[in-house]
């Protein structure tokens, strides 16, 4: 998607050696901890070293796992409901609601996290919970509802997500398919009128990033399915399934295509068919929680999440938080469990210093169990950082490197 232009640089008048205000805006620790605890235990240390500093905080997500999170911190309300889970098990899922406006995140229906015992289900997850907890918003009185994809367990296509609305898929024989991507195998006819009319008048959001189409070597089952058990031995298989169950819910290939059809397993696909509109992931989470605003109050930035990498810097949460403090004029620091991202690169991205954990706790085993002790430690040298300003070198990378393009 096209990345929202930045706003012109503030330039400071003066290096800021003694920043007044500090916006804390990481993502979760993906395994430890949530953006929100994240926050918690940077501040302790940060308030120990620099108890002068006013801090913000502002828990982000992508439109994965922390979706909701970042929405209820956001000021929206927390709500449940009890859905069916990825293998059929009722599973009772948070979301958020303010107003009209209903956040949802896939993976706290049917993402790996919900699976029994983690045990992974390829051929019979399913996304029948997230249609569920859709209605459920939409009968609360939501009109516009968000989904945040990612962390998914599932590779149906969102067949499970359309008949949670009501859909109608069937075999040839008249019988209701089976769950998940086994069910889809046998897929002969369609009827989605009673989804769409149980979505009348609602804007669907589909939260996402992923720009990946539903099949083909870039599709879900490709890109997605090891990570959720399918076999490598089974990928063209799972990829034909998901074609011809395609060509029975989009018989004009309208969708199948699509950028950010693959999503989730092929959810993204499902909202497609259903009229929902794609929107960057970090972009919808940042509007929620009016970042921009709080980007204004701050002169220093610090964001993170559990990895660093080469992925930070496609439309992950710390790369656009960067990209867009940079645009003010704002250092940004950030703070993760590991970085494997060079200077140059986490320059160009934005940020002038960045802490790991890993190389602190002397290994990743005790960095994942001790994180928050680890996070309150670099938080007292963030501190000790923010009072002595950034260095000449660190001024001179807010400045974009030549032939640098948007990690967007």
């Amino acid at each position: 998607m096209t990345p929202t232009a930045p706003p012109a640089p503030r330039t400071p008048a003066a290096p800021r050696t003694t920043p007044t205000t500090v916006l804390l805006a990481p993502d979760k620790f993906k395994g430890t901890l949530s953006a929100a605890e994240v926050i918690d235990a940077l501040a302790r240390g940060i308030r120990e070293s620099a108890p002068q500093v006013e801090l913000l905080s502002c828990p982000i997500a992508d439109g994965g796992d922390g979706t909701v999170d970042a929405a209820l911190a956001a000021g929206s309300e927390l709500r449940s409901s009890t859905v069916t889970g990825p293998t059929g098990d009722p599973r009772t899922a948070r979301w958020a609601l303010s107003g009209q406006t209903a956040v949802l995140e896939l993976a706290e229906v049917v993402g790996l996290r919900a699976l029994p015992g983690r045990t992974l289900a390829p051929g019979a997850a399913s996304t029948r919970g997230l249609g569920e907890l859709i209605l459920a918003a939409v009968e609360a009185g939501a009109s516009t509802v968000m989904v945040g994809l990612g962390g998914s367990s599932s590779t149906d296509a969102g067949a499970g997500l359309l008949q949670g609305l009501g859909a109608h898929l069937l075999t040839a024989d008249g019988a209701v398919i089976a769950p998940g991507l086994d069910g889809l195998t046998s897929l002969a006819s369609v009827d989605l009128a009673p989804a769409r009319t149980a979505l009348d008048g609602v804007a669907l959001i589909a939260a996402s990033d992923v720009t990946n189409p539903l099949v083909g070597p870039d599709g879900a089952a490709a890109v997605y399915g090891p990570q959720k058990g399918i076999p490598e031995a089974d990928i063209d298989h799972a990829d034909g399934v998901l074609a011809a169950a395609a060509e029975v819910l989009d018989p004009d290939a309208a969708f199948r295509d699509a950028p950010g059809a693959g999503a989730a397993g092929g959810t993204g696909f499902a909202l497609f068919l259903l009229g929902a509109e794609q929107r960057s992931g970090a972009d919808a989470v940042f509007e929620l929680a009016d970042v921009d605003a709080l980007l204004e109050r701050a002169d220093v930035v610090v964001t993170g999440e559990g990895k660093l990498d080469e992925q930070t810097l496609h439309g992950k949460g710390p790369a656009e938080i960067a990209r867009r403090a940079h645009g003010r004029g704002l250092p940004v620091a950030a703070v993760a469990g590991a970085v494997t991202l060079d200077d140059d690169l986490l320059h160009a991205a934005g940020i002038v210093r960045a802490w790991d954990l890993t190389s602190r706790a002397g290994s990743v085993q005790e960095a994942m169990e001790n994180t928050g002790t680890w996070l309150t430690e670099v938080g007292r040298d963030l501190g000790v950082w923010l009072m002595s300003g950034p260095t000449a070198e660190e001024l001179a990378a807010e400045e974009p490197i030549a032939g640098a393009s948007s990690a967007r």
